[in-house]
């Protein structure tokens, strides 16, 4: 009876489609999800096939990041754009959910038991202006898609940052220095954990990067990233 008053529709276009949370077939077609040989550390595609050796893009063989492997699940632009951009800022949290399963996807080569889950945190001001911080949502879903602990205050953010869009790379460590630190009731269970860092979209990679200092500090073993979305050159 739901399904005939509220028929489930495509998440990016709103046509009919078979089932919930999901996209029609020319939506699908049109989001760039990554697939492939993929960079180690942030998850963007390279070119060439697997040689049992570790592969880093230009970026990261620039400007080597301190997490030990990333990934991601869509390429920033298009349609992926758009959904992130919804999610973000279009009031449309239920989009979480799938998206975490293409996470979950798209990590899994770095999904293992213990991996303690985190999001990127989200300043008091623009979380009480935005009613929920997205990264947090993803990070929720996907505990529960991957069977792991997550803990959404893990870390916060003490410095209302300006918006990075725009910024060098150099110009985002900056703005991000001291910036972001671990809850204060939270930062024990940080210690020997291998942690898991959930944001909605790697840009420079500036976010994580402090985010990941933050819990080498507190004691962290292994940290990985994965986010839902990652700008590339050719985006």
């Amino acid at each position: 009876m739901l399904e005939l008053v509220y028929p489930p529709r495509c998440m990016g276009c709103g046509e009919l489609t078979e089932s919930d949370f999901g996209l029609c077939g020319p939506c699908w077609r049109d989001t760039p999800f990554i697939g492939g040989t993929v960079c180690d550390s942030c998850g963007a595609p390279v070119v060439g096939e697997r040689d049992g050796f570790r592969i880093d893009c230009d970026d990261c063989l620039k400007t080597p990041r301190p997490w030990h492997e990333g990934r991601a699940a869509l390429l920033y632009q298009g349609r992926a754009r758009a959904l992130v951009l919804a999610l973000k800022h279009g009031d449309r949290p239920e989009l979480a959910r799938p998206a975490a399963r293409w996470m979950a996807q798209a990590g899994r080569e770095i999904l293992r038991p213990g991996l303690l889950v985190a999001p990127v945190p989200l300043h008091w001001s623009r979380l009480i202006k935005r009613r929920y911080n997205q990264s947090a949502l993803l990070a929720q879903h996907l505990g529960r898609e991957a069977g792991l602990d997550c803990i959404p205050d893990l870390l916060q953010r003490r410095v209302r940052t300006p918006v990075l869009d725009g910024k060098t790379a150099q110009e985002r460590e900056d703005i991000l220095t001291h910036a972001i630190s671990t809850h204060p009731k939270r930062a024990e269970q940080i210690r020997g954990r291998d942690i898991l860092l959930v944001d909605d979209v790697m840009t420079s990679g500036a976010t994580l990067a402090a985010c990941t200092r933050v819990c080498q500090a507190a004691g962290a073993n292994h940290i990985f990233v994965l986010a839902l979305a990652r700008v590339a050159k050719d985006a």
